[in-house]
């Protein structure tokens, strides 16, 4: 049976998950336990952060799936596999992941004005725009913007302005809109380690707990090349996926090494 989960933030009743999901799923607050003597940092109901602890978790181990229905080579990086469609086509990579779930909070929580990303050449890409029939033409990489579509505010059409931001826009773009993170053991949910680049990578950073002298531990999540479910990823270093916030120093991921440095935040409104 196929469901949309509700959750109720300052009396309204929002569509959380709008994308086809099973019913009675763990969420990813109650699949991954603080390890003991960490308890999760409070995050306001209304947040990104909140939102993410929300994501329905298939259930066991399953194998990760390519957007072809095939299967991943690697099958050693994942704890989990977060139960949202990756689409049909090779286009919701890494960075695509983490504006997916990006634009996903934003949508289940009435912004859907915040909802817009760069592509690689710099043009803003707005939700707001595409809702009205606006499109974009490339043209000897330039882009072009008309009217060439009736209006339609579905979340249908949701989908599909995402998966036109996904085919313009990637690692090297979002870097550029991200802010660095200065202090690094104050990572919070919602952000993300990224390289920009052709491809680059990133990695998002899905729950974040908290022990008595202040020291954080985080999950990462994400989507590859080919583009594949998105998937809580293992820790490579240690027993349990919690990963340990450091200062400085290399992160590493089962499939990609990143530094302390990397870490970024999404602006609170889009394009800025």
């Amino acid at each position: 049976m196929l469901v949309s989960v509700g959750l109720i933030a300052f009396g309204l009743v929002l569509s959380a998950h709008p994308w086809p999901n099973k019913e009675g799923l763990q969420t990813l607050e109650e699949r991954f336990e603080a390890p003991i003597g960490y308890q999760r940092i409070e995050q306001p109901k209304s947040s990104f952060g909140a939102w993410l602890r929300t994501l329905p978790i298939k259930s066991g181990r399953p194998l990760v799936r390519l957007h072809n229905g095939r299967l991943k080579g690697n099958q050693e990086a994942q704890v989990a596999v977060i139960d949202i469609d990756v689409g049909k086509k090779d286009l919701q990579q890494c960075a695509d992941a983490a504006m997916r779930l990006r634009a996903e909070y934003l949508w289940s929580a009435n912004r859907k004005s915040d909802v817009c990303f760069r592509y690689t050449s710099g043009d803003a890409a707005s939700w707001s725009d595409w809702s009205k029939g606006i499109r974009p033409r490339i043209k000897k990489n330039k882009v072009l913007w008309s009217k060439r579509a009736k209006p339609s505010f579905s979340y249908q059409s949701f989908r599909k302005y995402l998966d036109s931001v996904f085919m313009y826009a990637g690692t090297y773009s979002l870097t550029r809109e991200l802010k660095r993170v200065r202090d690094t053991t104050k990572v919070m949910p919602g952000d993300l380690f990224i390289k920009g680049g052709f491809p680059g990578h990133a990695v998002i950073v899905l729950d974040v707990v908290v022990d008595k002298d202040g020291n954080r531990r985080f999950l990462l999540g994400q989507s590859y090349m080919p583009a594949q479910e998105i998937h809580v990823l293992k820790n490579p270093k240690h027993r349990t996926p919690w990963y340990f916030a450091r200062e400085n120093g290399r992160l590493e991921t089962p499939e990609y090494r990143f530094t302390f440095s990397d870490l970024r935040r999404f602006q609170e409104k889009g394009c800025p």
